[in-house]
């Protein structure tokens, strides 16, 4: 058996209140979604707006592998419109339940039926693929929920969808639900909310009842509590039931990240599969078993989504967790520096800290007598930013002894702070900044920012790390970090 995905991020997900995306916005994650393997792209609707046929037509355009769809009511002029935009289906959307149908349409249920039936012909004489969706399916009458859907497949209908609108089915209903409707001969789409949390679990028990496509979203996005998560739901179908679709979930967290910074909508740590805590382990009794065998408190390895592994270090910390950090940063100890250090860890933890590498490489080098290879300390950094000021920053550093001040200027804050350090650090060593890398570890507007950064000196390239609630003090505190380490390489080779 291989699903289908229908990704709806770009119309059901652009829904979710306070989420608008420019025309190319929504053409760039259209092509990330391409490339991730969905095989239909709902990508908006075009009787919206302007700009929403705007973006249709520029996603048409690109000749993508993925089928493009929009969004359309049983009306001529939406089916119109979406043929304007040279799209290759419509999801033709009707009401089916009697509190839609009744106090919505205002309409008699014979007359709503006839509409879906009349739109369906039009579109398919204009050469149109067609999925029909029963909306409120759900809560609708199961007989007359099965007659439109029926004369929606003798009308030509190619696909059929039947919604749970407000998220209201359970696992054991959804199974019996799409099961039933699974006997219609047609390909059959699962569509849920997430009303009650239950949207994957309920997606999950409509394909095993026969369904073969599934509508979802990237991170679950969506009005009111959001729809199915496509990661989860592939991941899951992947993991826990063998089978396939054509998403490559190496790209999973790469593409979640791209639409959650598009989106403004944040990802919450604990979120599976994509959340930034997903694959982070501090209890020591975990961190044991991980690097004994992934398996023990690893359900999937964090390369099968795109990501790495990742070790907190915290009031929680076990021993084994520890030694591996120190053997990456090249500390060797005996049991009484390991204990010293071990204990510091734990006290910082207990003060309600979060231990980065470098406070942890900074215990250990005070524990071992090793401060005097720290050669570049900052001393100084202030940057001034603004809606029409050039970001400019300014450093001291003390580098051997002496002191040195510099300036530098860049796209952001960041920037030009990194861009006044290697200023400072021109006479002293050519380090380059092969890589940058930023997440927010924590919610709200004191968030803990997670910088990883890769500096190389001439063969040698080494990784640094800081996390602090400020951006650019955790970005300079990585980069000196990683200097320090470099030169302190260097100069162990002379020695």
């Amino acid at each position: 058996m291989q699903v289908k995905i229908l990704d709806t991020t770009l119309r059901d997900g652009e829904q979710t209140p306070g989420v608008s995306l420019t025309p190319e916005e929504k053409l760039r994650i259209a092509l990330r979604l391409d490339d991730l393997g969905v095989d239909i792209i709902e990508a908006g609707s075009a009787i919206t707006s302007e700009g929403e046929r705007e973006a249709l037509k520029k996603i048409v355009k690109e000749g993508l592998n993925a089928e493009i769809c929009s969004f359309a009511r049983a009306l001529q002029v939406d089916i119109d419109e979406a043929l304007k935009c040279d799209v290759d289906s419509i999801h033709l959307v009707v009401p089916t339940s009697e509190l839609h149908i009744k106090d919505k349409l205002q309409k008699p249920p014979g007359e709503v039926k006839e509409k879906a039936i009349d739109s369906i012909e039009y579109a398919k004489d204009h050469g149109l693929i067609v999925e029909f969706s029963a909306e409120d399916a759900t809560r609708s009458n199961m007989q007359f929920l099965k007659e439109i859907l029926e004369e929606s497949i003798s009308a030509g209908a190619d696909r059929i969808c039947a919604c749970d609108t407000v998220g209201i089915l359970t696992p054991e209903r959804a199974y019996e639900f799409y099961g039933e409707l699974s006997k219609l001969k047609a390909p059959l789409s699962v569509h849920c909310h997430n009303d009650f949390g239950l949207a994957v679990a309920n997606s999950l028990m409509g394909l095993r009842a026969g369904a073969s496509e599934v509508h979802a979203t990237i991170n679950g996005i969506g009005e009111r509590a959001g729809n199915a998560a496509l990661e989860e739901i592939v991941v899951a179908l992947y993991s826990l039931y063998d089978v396939k679709t054509n998403i490559n979930t190496k790209m999973l967290y790469e593409t979640s990240k791209m639409v959650a910074r598009l989106t403004g909508v944040y990802i919450q740590p604990n979120k599976a599969i994509v959340g930034e805590n997903a694959f982070a382990h501090e209890s020591g009794i975990h961190v044991d078993g991980i690097l004994k065998k992934a398996e023990t408190y690893e359900p999937i390895t964090p390369e099968l989504v795109g990501r790495k592994r990742r070790f907190v270090m915290g009031k929680h910390i076990g021993s084994s967790a520890l030694k591996e950090k120190l053997e990456e940063f090249d500390f060797k100890v005996d049991e009484k520096q390991f204990k010293q250090i071990f204990e510091r860890v734990k006290n910082l933890g207990d003060m309600g800290k979060c231990v980065t590498d470098v406070d942890l490489q900074a215990i250990a080098e005070d524990v071992l007598g090793i401060v005097e290879d720290k050669m570049v300390n900052l001393e100084e950094v202030t940057v001034v930013s603004g809606n029409k000021l050039t970001p400019t920053a300014s450093v001291k550093l003390r580098i051997n002894e002496k002191e040195i001040l510099e300036a530098g200027v860049g796209v952001g804050p960041v920037d030009a702070a990194i861009v006044a350090i290697k200023k400072s650090l021109e006479d002293f060593a050519d380090i380059k900044l092969e890589e940058y890398h930023v997440d927010a570890i924590t919610g709200g507007t004191d968030a803990l920012i997670d910088v990883i950064i890769k500096l190389r000196y001439k063969d040698k390239i080494i990784s640094a790390r800081s996390t602090q609630p400020d951006i650019i003090m955790a970005s300079v505190e990585a980069f000196i970090s990683g200097v320090n380490r470099l030169l302190a390489n260097e100069k162990k080779k002379k020695t």
